[in-house]
């Protein structure tokens, strides 16, 4: 399959970063939302971004203007979607709100296009059931801030095919990134492996093991971790935690994925983390 025009559905965190990376990469992007005022948000996010870059010295800006300028904002799924050759959902974790975007992409993007979610712990399966295209619906999952790291899991549903695990593999390697083939299972790896140590770390605070900055040096220095598990829980934002905890429990039926009461309060609260001012930390 040839590629050149893409639509990433999304402008928040990881939407702006999965635009940002295939615009740099040579791909014309309509970059979707429902309002105008969170594209320009994302547009200013994604050319500060750019502007980083340049005063490292990793990109020209000659290279910076031109990725901008394959970035087109659009706030009409259904007409967004028409034109291009490969569709990449990044909106929020809730499974409602996809089965929308979904049907409608389904209902107009043309034949034979492929279907990506960047969803970090919805059955890829399940979302492709809501299509008449299962075989070409695939997840794409990136890890923040995406322009950074390297990784790309992507997940194949029980009727992705071959052909479009190969194209997908394709194209992470032309955007830079390293992929990982992940069967479709709750949580995949990443969070499969990473949200139950969160977890257990909240259990610690909660039990009066030892104070949340104490329970992240360990961590750091012990097990030469980049950021501790409650700094990085407040980076994700507790309320994703705690939906990615649910995932796995109600998926896994297994009692070690139980979240913990702490968590829950915390989000109860509106404790969310960085983007609230106040989690694990203040800020």
């Amino acid at each position: 399959m040839s590629i050149l025009n893409v639509a990433v559905i999304g402008a928040g965190t990881m939407g702006n970063g999965i635009a940002h990376v295939f615009a740099q990469s040579g791909f014309n992007v309509t970059l979707i939302d429902v309002k105008a005022e969170f594209l320009s948000r994302a547009v200013e996010t994604i050319k500060s971004n750019l502007a980083r870059q340049v005063k490292k010295g990793t990109l020209s800006q000659e290279d910076a203007d031109a990725t901008v300028g394959r970035i087109t904002p659009a706030t009409d799924l259904a007409v967004a979607v028409k034109p291009v050759d490969f569709v990449i959902e990044a909106a929020t974790e809730n499974l409602d709100l996809k089965r929308q975007i979904f049907q409608t992409i389904d209902a107009n993007a043309r034949e034979g296009v492929i279907i990506a979610t960047n969803t970090s712990s919805i059955s890829i399966t399940k979302i492709a059931a809501m299509t008449n295209r299962s075989e070409r619906v695939i997840g794409m999952h990136f890890f923040n801030p995406v322009p950074v790291m390297k990784l790309v899991e992507i997940i194949r549903g029980i009727k992705t095919t071959d052909e479009v695990y190969a194209v997908v593999k394709e194209l992470s390697e032309k955007l830079g990134k390293t992929p990982v083939e992940v069967n479709d299972y709750p949580g995949f790896v990443s969070n499969r492996v990473l949200m139950p140590m969160i977890n257990e770390a909240i259990y610690c605070v909660m039990e009066g093991v030892a104070k949340p900055e104490d329970i992240d040096t360990v961590m750091k220095l012990g097990m030469a971790h980049p950021m501790g598990p409650l700094a990085l829980a407040d980076f994700i934002g507790l309320d994703v935690c705690l939906a990615i905890m649910e995932v796995l429990y109600d998926g896994l039926a297994d009692s070690k994925y139980r979240p913990c009461p702490l968590l829950k309060k915390m989000v109860a609260a509106g404790m969310l983390g960085k983007k609230t001012g106040e989690g694990f930390y203040k800020y």
